[in-house]
């Protein structure tokens, strides 16, 4: 499997941005086979992101008042507010997570030549999950976005299919290729119809490193198709 880097270091811009969204949300997961779980949510150039530098990011200080006084004081300055840790650039190798028994290999995920996302090819076996490679690697500062089917061929669980069994604190553990791990831990989940994906929310700047899962959900019998994509947001633990 090729893949492409549509400017992971800025962000997860795309240049076929337009062409992506399109592709996307003409595809679906259905049950029994394995397609993209991540249609209708490719980022776009409105959520390319611009390195973030601490004045940047950090929230705006609202001065004390002044006090008169016989003599001039000075300036109170108030300390800066201190941006979350993060790590240096590493591609993933695998991802675990303990409390649901998952622990896969990660592909590497890039854009096919018609702008659409590719996707973890399941020969018979489940398909592993993949990591975005447009996206920041896993500990980098902003969100690196991973991918896994909710179900397999033969009517089987794909490799995200508990995602929604996890809870806030759970940990998720990443092996890098420096041999670092990169420890996460369970912010929230969220589901969201595929026709209204918040783009901006799931793909946008982030203070620290972060990490999102992104599956299929909302089986549809009458279609085959699963109308919902959940959504897993986790915090670099240290």
């Amino acid at each position: 499997m090729t893949t492409r880097n549509p400017g992971r270091r800025g962000g997860l811009g795309a240049s076929t941005a337009a062409g992506v969204l399109l592709a996307l949300s003409l595809a679906g997961c259905a049950a029994g086979q394995a397609t993209t779980p991540d249609d209708g949510s490719a980022p776009s150039a409105s959520v390319s992101r611009a390195a973030t530098s601490p004045a940047a990011s950090s929230a705006a200080v609202v001065p004390s008042p002044t006090i008169a006084a016989a003599a001039p004081a000075a300036a109170e300055v108030p300390a800066a507010p201190q941006l979350p840790g993060v790590l240096g650039a590493s591609a993933p190798v695998t991802l675990t997570i303990p409390s649901i028994g998952v622990r896969t290999d990660l592909l590497q995920l890039g854009l096919e030549d018609n702008g659409s996302l590719q996707v973890p090819q399941d020969t018979g076996n489940g398909a592993p999950a993949g990591w975005y490679s447009g996206s920041p690697t896993p500990g980098e500062r902003g969100p690196s976005v991973m991918l896994g089917h909710v179900n397999a061929l033969g009517g089987h669980k794909g490799v995200f299919a508990d995602l929604r069994k996890l809870t806030p604190g759970a940990e998720i553990s990443v092996s890098r290729t420096d041999g670092s791990i990169a420890v996460f831990t369970v912010d929230h989940g969220a589901l969201y119809p595929k026709n209204a994906f918040p783009t901006l929310e799931v793909y946008g700047n982030t203070p620290g490193a972060e990490l999102r899962l992104i599956t299929c959900d909302g089986y549809d019998p009458a279609t085959g198709l699963f109308d919902d994509n959940y959504v897993i947001y986790a915090k670099l633990k240290a």
